[in-house]
């Protein structure tokens, strides 16, 4: 009998139970998945109720990805790169090992007939899932990307962090109010939470003008998962543009963190299905 959960504030907006719930199902694993809210102030005392309580593993979301990081006796490679984690296996002695699985999940959703090698990519946002993709596309070949933010300012340490971490990537930053031509992209990155639902759910980050200028073979890949189609992927779309959405991501991700945790391997499209089904 596996103990999960996710910790977070806040979770209303979560489908997480349910894809892990589905996951697990799939291999013919009894569990239980506890979504439990923790704001930043609370994160201590839900630390101690997590070994208290018998866990063996749990999601970290927004806003506790770096702050989880002080509580871990050890990272894996990609949680150490992204300065983030999302997935914490319990060990046998209640110390916690952390993971990032959301840069296998932003990795694994870009199709392996997708060649990025030498490539120019746009990142719309410089937060916490901006990290993410940076590293998954450094992992495809990308060898320029250009960051887009609503303040410079404030994004300055994120583009110090990456430039150390990938020197062999050229990285830019332009205010997002003042877009240059995306047209020399080979994919663009919606990495801000513009199209989500119950957030400008109505908007999305760039102009149709924007879309207008991309070839035909360019990718937009947005990160938001609810609504499953949001705004940018319905204008991509409608120029005939290849388009991966966040729902994919968040399935991959999920299942990493269940083989994290089991040692095996879930069915995605079961996981799915039932994404679908809660959205």
């Amino acid at each position: 009998m596996y103990k999960l959960g996710i910790i977070g504030y806040p979770l209303g907006h979560s489908i997480s139970a349910v894809i892990q719930k589905a996951g697990l199902k799939s291999l013919g694993l009894e569990g239980v998945y506890d979504v439990m809210e923790t704001p930043p102030e609370d994160l201590i005392n839900r630390i101690k109720y997590i070994k208290a309580n018998g866990y063996n593993g749990f999601n970290v979301t927004i806003p506790l990805k770096v702050p989880m990081s002080l509580f871990l006796e050890d990272i894996d490679d990609y949680a150490n790169i992204a300065g983030c984690v999302n997935t914490v296996k319990v060990q046998d002695d209640k110390t916690f090992y952390g993971y990032n699985t959301d840069i296998y999940g932003f990795k694994k959703a870009i199709p392996e007939d997708i060649d990025l090698t030498g490539k120019r990519a746009s990142i719309l946002g410089t937060g916490g899932a901006s990290r993410a993709a940076v590293v998954g596309l450094s992992e495809r070949g990308i060898k320029e990307i250009d960051f887009y933010t609503r303040n410079i300012i404030n994004s300055r340490q994120t583009l110090e962090y990456v430039r150390t971490k990938f020197p062999e990537i050229t990285f830019n930053v332009y205010q997002i109010q003042n877009i240059r031509s995306l047209e020399g992209s080979a994919i663009v990155v919606n990495a801000t939470p513009i199209g989500m639902k119950g957030f400008m759910a109505d908007q999305m980050p760039l102009e149709p003008e924007d879309l207008d200028k991309l070839t035909d073979d360019t990718i937009v890949y947005d990160i938001v998962y609810n609504p499953v189609k949001t705004v940018l992927i319905q204008e991509a779309q409608k120029r005939g543009l290849r388009t991966i959405g966040g729902l994919d991501m968040l399935i991959y991700q999920a299942e990493r963190a269940i083989e994290i945790w089991t040692g095996k391997t879930p069915d995605t499209k079961l996981m799915k299905i039932a994404a679908l089904e809660a959205l």
